[in-house]
């Protein structure tokens, strides 16, 4: 897709990144979600991805916010897991932000998996996808992300095993949970200061830096 196929509502992106004060996208990158997007509302029809259903709404709420995240994590990131995956967020923004990023998109409603995988396909990803809990990956990341889980607490707890040593637990939670997130992922956890997210005064992405078992903080 060129720059100027790109639908008007995607065309605001960049826009909305710079009033966030984010680093804007290259043409080709606001191309691949564009059709990220129209993936998502044609989908949206027939199954529950996203209660957000607005154009415009999936673009503040979910694109700037996922990319607000994308932007954050550290730099030397060489594979992340994205924990119960939904619609993809905030790990498919992060493949397309972050190419340098091997990213796995763990999701075990089979319905929202075959929807990643034609993300995938479509956008031109990379990306693995696999349909299965993401407690079960078996594997461990130098990243793994949670956005929106279901029972948020237990995912956390659950998520830790998955982060490798020196790697990062990255939650995109508010800054309400985040004491009950963060004493769930336990003392081997060292968190850094929270970062706002886009769009809402409450809405933070915390991130925790896994030390070594016995080490002192």
């Amino acid at each position: 897709m060129s720059a100027n196929e790109i639908s008007p509502a995607c065309i605001g992106l960049n826009e909305l990144l710079v009033s966030a004060r984010l680093e804007p996208l290259s043409p080709e990158t606001v191309a691949r979600f564009d059709s990220y997007l129209n993936l998502i509302l044609r989908w949206n029809t027939r199954m529950n991805l996203t209660a957000i259903r607005d154009r415009q709404d999936i673009l503040t709420r979910h694109f700037v916010e996922s990319i607000a995240c994308a932007q954050s994590l550290p730099q030397g990131i060489g594979t992340l897991l994205d924990f119960g995956s939904g619609a993809g967020f905030p790990g498919v923004p992060i493949a397309l932000c972050r190419p340098e990023i091997a990213v796995t998109l763990a999701e075990s409603q089979n319905k929202k998996a075959s929807f990643l995988r034609e993300v995938v396909r479509s956008v031109g990803l990379q990306t693995v996808v696999l349909a299965q809990r993401a407690e079960a990956v078996g594997a461990q990341f130098d990243c793994v992300t949670l956005r929106a889980v279901d029972e948020m607490a237990r995912a956390v707890r659950s998520a830790t095993a998955l982060v490798r040593e020196s790697g990062w637990l990255a939650l995109m939670t508010t800054a309400a949970d985040l004491p009950e997130m963060q004493q769930v992922a336990g003392a081997n956890f060292d968190f850094s200061q929270a970062i706002p997210l886009p769009g809402s005064e409450e809405r933070i992405l915390a991130l925790g830096l896994k030390r070594p078992p016995g080490r002192n903080s």
